[in-house]
């Protein structure tokens, strides 16, 4: 036999045809993320496809909020036995969450920077994006030198095509009103946000985008408007549902209120003592006064008391404000309730049982008592185990917990990631379903 010797420039070139046909061999990765341009309360659906039979991935999420913030989750999965991966299908094995959970990956989101809330600002102009990453093994810890098999981007919007914003600074009244695209006229709410103060516009927007005009108002901490809540003055308010009731656009001859935390008492005062309010959202908040006095008129409803050393200390350091506030029923002023049977339209109370902020369910279970011994049948009540205090619009991540915007401490929000996320994603398809049902005259219009 004889021997061939290949020149230095053949043997390299055999190489590389070689590398070339086991890069050709191997599986080709593919992430999609369907739709990759969204609002912020649609499902998107996720597939890998190109897996090797059976192969065990890391799929990971990450975003950067407004002030530049890094928020990330990462779920371990098994591609089928054709190398195909379906989150609507396919369990979690570990990671952040465990289970089929089609949209895990958004409301597990946590943030790099511990007691972060994710808050969106601007809702008009910009969207969250959302960066998914595979990584064709079990990745504990993401570095960013770590490069992954496919990537996908996905923009989560908080607007939909045609919503307009409208900047309301009228009489004493400062907000932002959000109008569906049309001429309408359209079923109008007042969004009201807790103790945080300033705008909170990201509820508001979502709802217009789903037939509703919404006027997010700001009542402290904005513009001109006091600092810090010291009173809760209901003409104000007031003020506010008669600018947004005479807008051309509202569909008569009432409004909607929905509130979360401290805005409760004051969406619960408004069905008490003014006529225009057609039906009312409670979600974790009070059934009496605190802290603050309630002026409407002649009216003045002092405070319950609250109790310091009725504050506790979580393991990681937050504040259980859970039994501060007391039962108003049983201490020193029980003319701080509210008087609820006086409301006319239906209230609808949304309780998460996992709330440490506040005795939530002790309270709209009150108030339906309430309700009751008065004759009444206005009231109806959702309670959703494993939901924490801030029940946000779906797929929002839970914020167990973050500093209170009047002092550094932080304060203690409860929660379980998947029963929060069931109760967002539920209780969102409940507050539209109630103000349809109780705002709108000619369905059509919407």
């Amino acid at each position: 036999y004889s021997t061939i010797s290949l020149s230095p420039a053949q043997s390299r070139l055999s190489h590389y045809r070689a590398h070339y046909r086991s890069l050709c061999q191997l599986p080709m990765f593919q992430l999609t993320a369907t739709p990759a341009r969204a609002l912020a309360d649609e499902p998107v659906h996720i597939r890998a496809t190109g897996l090797a039979p059976l192969q065990i991935v890391t799929l990971v999420a990450s975003m950067k909020d407004e002030k530049g913030y890094v928020y990330q989750s990462k779920a371990f999965y098994r591609a089928n036995e054709v190398g195909e991966l379906d989150l609507t299908q396919a369990p979690s094995y570990g990671g952040d969450y465990v289970g089929v959970h089609p949209m895990g990956l958004f409301w597990s989101l946590k943030p790099k920077k511990p007691f972060r809330r994710l808050l969106k600002h601007d809702v008009m102009n910009s969207p969250f994006w959302v960066t998914l990453n595979l990584y064709d093994s079990v990745s504990l810890q993401v570095s960013t030198t770590d490069q992954p098999r496919a990537s996908q981007m996905v923009q989560r919007w908080f607007s939909g095509p045609g919503v307009q914003r409208v900047q309301i600074r009228e009489g004493r009244v400062r907000g932002a009103l959000f109008l569906p695209p049309g001429d309408g006229p359209f079923p109008g709410i007042l969004d009201l946000f807790g103790g945080r103060g300033g705008l909170v516009e990201f509820r508001a927007s979502l709802l217009a985008t789903r037939g509703f005009a919404v006027l997010a108002l700001a009542y402290f901490g904005y513009e001109d408007l006091p600092e810090k809540l010291e009173e809760i003055d209901l003409e104000y308010f007031e003020e506010a549902a008669n600018l947004l009731l005479a807008h051309p656009k509202i569909q008569p001859p009432k409004i909607g209120v929905i509130s979360v935390c401290k805005s409760v008492e004051i969406a619960l005062a408004m069905a008490c003592f003014l006529k225009l309010v057609g039906a009312t959202i409670c979600i974790n908040g009070a059934n009496a006064i605190y802290e603050f006095p309630l002026r409407y008129k002649d009216l003045v409803i002092t405070p319950s008391p609250t109790f310091l050393e009725r504050l506790q200390v979580d393991v990681i350091g937050a504040l259980r404000l859970r039994h501060y506030k007391g039962d108003a029923r049983n201490e020193l002023n029980p003319k701080s309730v509210l008087p609820i049977e006086k409301a006319e339209g239906p209230i609808l109370f949304i309780v998460g049982e996992s709330d440490e902020c506040l005795n939530s369910r002790e309270y709209a279970e009150q108030a339906l008592e309430q309700l009751r011994s008065h004759g009444r049948s206005n009231g109806r009540m959702l309670v959703y185990r494993g939901a924490g205090h801030l029940i946000e619009p779906p797929y929002t991540p839970l914020c167990y917990a973050s500093p209170h915007e009047k002092h550094s401490d932080i304060v203690l929000w409860g929660g379980d990631p998947v029963g929060h996320a069931t109760a967002q994603e539920h209780s969102w398809g409940e507050i539209q379903k109630f103000f349809r049902e109780h705002l709108t005259q000619t369905r059509s219009k919407l």
